[in-house]
């Protein structure tokens, strides 16, 4: 670095060359609540403050750099340090909160997306580049509230049918060294979030710790689905039933019922058994909807194909009659 482009970075942040790790670090938060440009939008000279105050305390609050900066003041990145490389280019970032993340980052050896999986599962674990809907926003290194900057952490927890219906226990392992047991309560739905208090990341500027949210994956059930806040599924019938109507047994979540099928239902049509699809925490449950589907016998024997020959014969209604009044 030239001399002329030397930075007296005790200056900038106006400490003395003997001022302590934690009292730079004090000075440094106030700073940047000061000029953080989400405090001051559209101020050039605050950004580029911002920018100088950054640069400034990567180098004094990393001991190794400190050292090489104080030993060879103008000259230190030629002696072997790494410099600061602060040059940067604010147009290469979609949002300030872009360039928040990558520089905390760099404060702490990069945030790094670690790992959390059950016992036969990998699960991604994302650092908080974003606050999470819903909970509210999070507070920031300079202790002011700024969307984008946390700690938090997210991962996807999957989950059998049967697990997230009962509930259940896991044991997660977080970043390939903690491993914690968090308990599912009954009727997790998929996209669920479930908070672990103080198992996220570290803010590498407050050293608070995070919290780690699950956000739920069900594996494919068969023959239930979500749809909303109910469970749909497809119920399949003889032709004979829908004309006649039957009384069927029907699997649910919780259980087996029986369920009437009224003469003449076609099928599409859809029945509602209400209380008898997905619980909820508080200890009711939403609809399952069967929907209906009349399906013909693959093969028939010899008497059955007489009966259906005699029922042709015999059927007085014609379920095209009205076709050909819709031509054009």
């Amino acid at each position: 670095m030239p001399a002329a482009d030397y930075k007296d970075y005790y200056q900038i942040l106006g400490v003395s060359k003997s001022s302590s790790e934690a009292e730079i670090k004090r000075v440094f938060r106030k700073l940047a609540r000061k000029y953080h440009p989400d405090m001051n939008p559209g101020d050039k000279t605050a950004e580029a403050k911002f920018k100088e105050i950054s640069e400034a305390y990567e180098v004094l609050s990393d001991p190794d750099k400190r050292r090489k900066y104080d030993q060879f003041g103008q000259y230190w990145n030629q002696a072997g340090g790494q410099g600061s490389g602060f040059d940067f280019d604010f147009g290469q970032y979609g949002s300030f909160d872009d360039f928040i993340n990558e520089l905390l980052g760099r404060f702490s050896g990069g945030f790094g997306a670690g790992n959390a999986s059950t016992r036969s599962q990998s699960t991604s674990y994302r650092g908080g580049a974003s606050s999470t809907p819903g909970f509210g926003g999070f507070q920031d290194f300079a202790g002011f509230n700024t969307p984008g900057i946390s700690a938090d952490a997210e991962a996807d927890l999957k989950l059998t049918f049967s697990e997230a219906l009962k509930g259940v226990e896991k044991r997660l392992t977080i970043g390939g060294t903690e491993t914690i047991t968090v308990r599912i309560p009954p009727g997790a739905k998929p996209d669920n979030r479930i908070r672990v208090k103080g198992k996220g990341q570290v803010n590498p500027l407050n050293q608070s710790r995070g919290d780690l949210y699950l956000k739920v994956k069900l594996d494919a059930h068969p023959f239930f689905k979500f749809d909303k806040e109910n469970i749909l599924c497809t119920l399949p019938i003889a032709p004979d039933e829908a004309a006649l109507g039957a009384k069927v047994d029907i699997p649910t979540p919780t259980g087996e019922v029986s369920m009437n099928i009224p003469a003449g239902i076609k099928s599409g049509q859809s029945l509602r058994l209400r209380g008898k699809g997905w619980p909820s925490a508080k200890g009711s449950a939403s609809d399952l909807v069967v929907k209906i589907q009349i399906v013909p016998p693959p093969d028939l024997s010899t008497t059955e194909k007489e009966l259906y020959e005699k029922l042709a014969n015999l059927r007085q209604y014609d379920p095209r009659s009205n076709l050909l009044e819709k031509s054009p």
